[in-house]
């Protein structure tokens, strides 16, 4: 993409808005603009993240054995007094009516609608089990919206949803959710910790939630310091065998959010092992048995010809809000600096002189070299000054700049930053493109 025909609304000030790191940097960098308190326009830098996000949840789940469908934002109020759960919501729900007064709402989770999906088509334990999960935006009220997309009211996310004939059958699915959870959160270059939970109005007695450590975190969270440097399990993991063993291992050490601490436990943690901090939830999940099953008659016949109500796990990951959780635990003065994994885009190439037929030439080849190669590559081809052009490829944090200008080109040579260290290295062109990944 030329920086010249691409839409990048860089802004040079901070909105007085912006309160937290992320925030100031999404919107700076022209990833966001904000139409409302809580809801936001996703701009082409920040939709490229949010899709790479996307992209890496969905290769996680599917690895897992759960299955994509799309489910609705409005749903029918009829289906939450189902459950029960349309009264005891409370204000976050945003409830609306149609053109024929027949009461809706702006979803801000899908337990009804998925379970109203199951009980219309599963009659036998033979169809199971079964994980239907959807990346679909949702919307919660909340009552001071703040944090920009950390804390917004309408966001994206992935929410699964597992059926089972029985308990020990629905553990083993949340176990699976629980390894492609830890694996999701590595390929973004995160380390999010298993932290025992409040499950909320969601409901349900074993739930975890996943927290990234960041000063910025909206809680305070206790952990032993162990967890941080745990291996996080392989891509030949074995999502139908026996997941305990790696469960286990994270969960035998003491982890846990301020609302389910427990003094006395932390305190039996040696004390250079203690870890005080603040934490973003980055995703939920959830083991809740038959409370929405049980009343909304989503029942299956066992093998002994008995029919029994499923038992249900739900799985939240914060789709939207990972991307500005990536900015708080990786950015520095200058801007974003993004894993290589979810990056806009991998190199940030800089015609140091539009117009020197040196520097346009060999920009053009670069251009071309790396695109046909498979490397997603923003070219800044504007005639502006070098140091706002720097200023912009560090603002938006991509992990390669690749810097043409006449003087080293003059001796057949180019530059190449890595934006995680700021190394610099003047390399020939063939270099230069190895290093990026790109082979003759």
């Amino acid at each position: 993409m030329r920086l010249s025909r691409y839409f990048l609304p860089i802004l040079k000030e901070t909105p007085a808005e912006a309160e937290i790191v992320s925030h100031r940097l999404m919107l700076r960098a022209g990833m966001i603009r904000q139409q409302a308190a809580g809801i936001y326009t996703w701009l082409p830098l920040g939709l490229r993240v949010l899709d790479k996000i996307g992209k890496i949840v969905r290769e996680e789940q599917n690895r897992a054995g759960a299955i994509e469908i799309l489910m609705p934002t409005v749903q029918q109020a009829a289906l939450w007094k189902e459950s029960g759960r349309y009264e005891d919501y409370g204000q976050e729900m945003l409830r609306i009516t149609d053109r024929l007064d027949r009461e809706m709402l702006y979803g801000p989770t899908a337990e009804e609608v998925v379970t109203d999906v199951f009980r219309s088509y599963v009659r036998s334990y033979k169809d199971l089990p079964l994980n239907l999960y959807n990346i679909q935006w949702k919307f919660r009220d909340e009552r001071r919206p703040r944090f920009g997309v950390m804390r917004g009211r309408e966001f994206l996310m992935k929410d699964a949803y597992s059926f089972d004939l029985d308990y020990e059958r629905a553990t083993e699915a949340y176990r699976r959710m629980f390894v492609a959870y830890l694996r999701t959160y590595a390929r973004m270059g995160l380390t999010a910790i298993p932290m025992k939970a409040d499950s909320g109005p969601i409901g349900g007695d074993m739930t975890h939630e996943f927290i990234v450590l960041a000063s910025t975190g909206e809680s305070q969270v206790f952990c032993h310091k162990d967890l941080l440097d745990l291996p996080i399990p392989g891509a030949d993991t074995d999502f139908q065998g026996d997941l305990k063993p790696i469960i286990d291992q994270w969960t035998s050490l003491y982890a846990a959010t301020e609302e389910m601490h427990d003094e006395a436990a932390f305190a039996a943690v040696p004390a250079d092992k203690q870890v005080t901090a603040r934490g973003i939830e980055v995703g939920h999940i959830f083991y809740f048995g038959t409370k929405y099953s049980e009343p909304m008659g989503a029942k299956v016949a066992g093998p002994d010809g008995v029919e029994r109500p499923v038992h249900m796990g739900s799985y939240g990951v914060g789709v939207s809000r990972l991307a500005a959780a990536v900015i708080e635990a990786s950015h520095d003065d200058a801007g974003i600096v993004w894993p290589e994994a979810i990056a806009p885009f991998q190199v940030g190439l800089i015609n140091m002189k539009p117009g020197d037929a040196a520097c346009d030439a060999t920009c053009a080849e670069l251009y071309a070299t790396l695109g046909k190669a498979g490397v997603e590559v923003l070219y800044d081809d504007t005639d502006t000054r070098a140091g706002a052009k720097f200023a912009t490829m560090d603002l938006i944090g991509l992990p390669w700049q690749l810097i043409c200008g006449p003087k080293s080109l003059a001796e057949g040579k180019v530059e190449l930053k890595r934006r995680a260290t700021g190394e610099r290295e003047v390399l020939s062109i063939a270099d230069a493109l190895v290093r990026l990944g790109v082979t003759a």
